[in-house]
C-alpha cells in the first residue's frame, strides 16, 4: 500500500493497519528532498495577488525558504486597494512586507502587471502569478497571463469550475505558450488530490469513480450529527456551533447548498476529461451548476437574507433531519454529504448519502477532515484514499507553495 508518513521526508511503502484494509495517503505530504534542494540557477519570479489569510500565510512560507536554496524571487504583491512591484529588489526574508504594501500609492492595475511580468519571461527565467483571491475578475485574466508565458498558481476555484468557455481558453493558452496552470489547492487545500488524479490519468490508469467528503464544513456537521446512533444533538444546534467555530460561511446556506462541493467535482471531472487518453462517459459540464446537487437548505428557507435569521429558523426542520438520522441508524449506517464523479456511469453528483458504520467515511473521519477515494482499474477492490485537513490557511498555502515548486 502507498502511504506518506506524517513525519517522514520521503514517500515510503509499508503495511497500513486499518479496518477497511484500504490504501491511504496520510494527513500530510511533503515534497521530496530532491525537489526542495533543487538548483536555484533558474529564477522564478513570483507575483502574489491577494494577501488575506491564505495569501499572508503563503508569503510567510515563501520567505521562510533559505536564500541559498530558494529559486523564488517575490517581486510583486497586490491587495484589493494597493500594489507593489520591484523586480530589481525582491522582497527579502524578514522584510516588513505589510508595511511596504500599506505605504504604496499604486493602485491595482492588472493590465500593467501583465506587461511587467511578461517582460521578465526568458529561457532561464520563469514567471508565476499566484491568485489567492476568490475573485471572478482575477480568474478571468488567467488566459491573458498564460498567453504571455506567465504560469498561474491558485486556490481560487472560480476559473476551473465556472463557465466552460473560460476553462477551455485556459487550456488552449497554456498549450500554446507552455506556461502552466496549477490548482492543487482548489480541491483539497494541501492534500494531494489533483496531483494524484493527474498522475493516475497520465500513467494510463482507468479512473472508475471518485467519491469523497470534500467539504470540511459538511464533514464536521455530519461527523457530529450522525454517528450510527438513532438519536443525538439537533441538526440546527450543530450547524450553529459550526458557525461559531468558523467552519461555515457567515451565512450557513452558502455551505448547505452544496455548491462548494459541486465546484470541486467539476474540477475533478474536467481534469479527468482533459487528461484521458480516450473519451470518457463524463458529461461536458457547462459549469458547476451542471452538477446534480442536492441542497440541504429546506425550501422554506431558500432566499433567507441573513445568516442570523437562517440559524434562528433552522430548528423548524430538526425533526426532518432527525428522521433521516434514525432511518440511517436502522440500517446500521451513517449520513455523509459526499461528492461523486462516476466516470463509468457518466454521472457527477453531490448530496446526502448513507454509508455503513464500518465504511472509511464513518470510521476514519474526525473534525473537519476531508477524505477522497479513487476507485481505479489498477487499484481494483482496494481504492486509493487521500485523507486529512482539507481547509485552513496553513495547509492551503502549503498546497499553493507545492504547486510553485512544480515549476522548478
Amino acid at each position: 500500500m502507498l502511504s506518506v508518513s506524517r513525519h517522514s521526508l520521503s514517500i515510503i511503502r509499508k503495511p497500513i493497519l486499518c479496518n477497511s484494509s484500504q490504501g491511504y495517503i496520510g494527513r500530510s505530504h511533503l515534497l521530496s528532498i530532491s525537489t526542495m534542494s533543487a538548483s536555484t540557477s533558474n529564477k522564478i519570479y513570483v507575483a502574489v495577488i491577494g494577501v488575506g489569510l491564505v495569501g499572508s500565510e503563503l508569503i510567510e512560507q515563501l520567505l521562510s525558504i533559505p536564500r541559498q536554496t530558494t529559486p523564488f524571487e517575490l517581486i510583486s504583491l497586490t491587495s484589493s486597494t494597493r500594489t507593489i512591484f520591484d523586480a530589481a529588489n525582491p522582497i527579502a526574508p524578514g522584510a516588513a512586507w505589510k508595511s511596504l504594501l500599506a505605504a504604496s500609492a499604486q493602485k491595482p492595475d492588472y493590465k500593467t502587471l501583465t506587461e511587467q511580468l511578461a517582460a521578465l519571461v526568458a529561457p532561464n527565467q520563469k514567471v508565476a502569478v499566484v491568485d489567492n483571491t476568490s475573485s471572478d475578475d482575477v480568474a478571468a485574466l488567467y488566459p491573458a497571463f498564460l498567453e504571455k508565458g506567465i504560469s498561474v498558481v491558485t486556490p481560487n476555484k472560480k476559473a476551473y469550475s465556472g463557465d466552460v468557455g473560460l476553462y477551455e481558453r485556459i487550456l488552449n493558452a497554456s498549450k500554446a505558450s507552455g506556461a502552466r496552470f496549477l490548482n492543487e489547492a482548489t480541491v483539497g487545500a494541501g492534500l494531494p488530490v489533483i496531483s494524484t488524479l493527474k498522475e493516475l490519468v497520465a500513467t494510463g490508469d482507468k479512473v472508475v469513480k471518485i467519491e469523497g467528503v470534500f467539504s470540511g464544513t459538511m464533514s464536521y456537521i455530519f461527523n457530529e450529527f450522525s454517528t450510527g446512533k438513532p438519536d443525538g444533538p439537533a441538526f440546527s444546534s450543530i450547524v450553529s456551533i459550526a458557525r461559531e467555530k468558523g467552519y461555515t460561511e457567515p451565512h450557513p446556506a452558502d455551505d448547505l447548498n452544496g455548491f462548494d462541493v459541486a465546484r470541486k467535482l467539476t474540477i475533478l471531472s474536467r481534469t479527468i476529461s482533459s487528461g484521458s487518453r480516450t473519451q470518457t462517459a463524463l458529461p461536458a459540464l457547462q459549469s458547476f451548476a451542471s452538477v446534480q446537487t442536492a441542497s440541504l437548505i429546506p425550501s422554506a428557507l431558500e432566499g433567507i437574507p441573513t445568516g442570523d435569521e437562517f440559524i434562528s429558523r433552522l430548528p423548524e426542520f430538526d425533526a426532518h433531519f432527525s428522521q433521516l438520522r434514525a432511518d440511517a441508524s436502522a440500517e446500521d449506517k451513517v449520513l455523509r454529504f459526499v461528492g461523486v464523479v462516476d466516470v463509468a456511469g457518466g454521472i457527477v453528483k453531490a448530496g446526502l448519502e448513507k454509508y455503513s458504520t464500518t465504511h472509511p467515511f464513518a470510521t476514519s473521519l474526525g473534525g473537519s477532515d476531508n477524505i477522497i477515494m479513487f476507485h481505479t482499474e489498477r487499484y481494483g477492490a482496494r481504492p486509493l484514499i487521500v485523507q486529512g485537513a482539507g481547509a485552513g490557511a496553513a495547509v492551503t498555502a502549503m498546497g499553493v507553495l507545492g504547486d510553485l515548486f512544480k515549476l522548478v
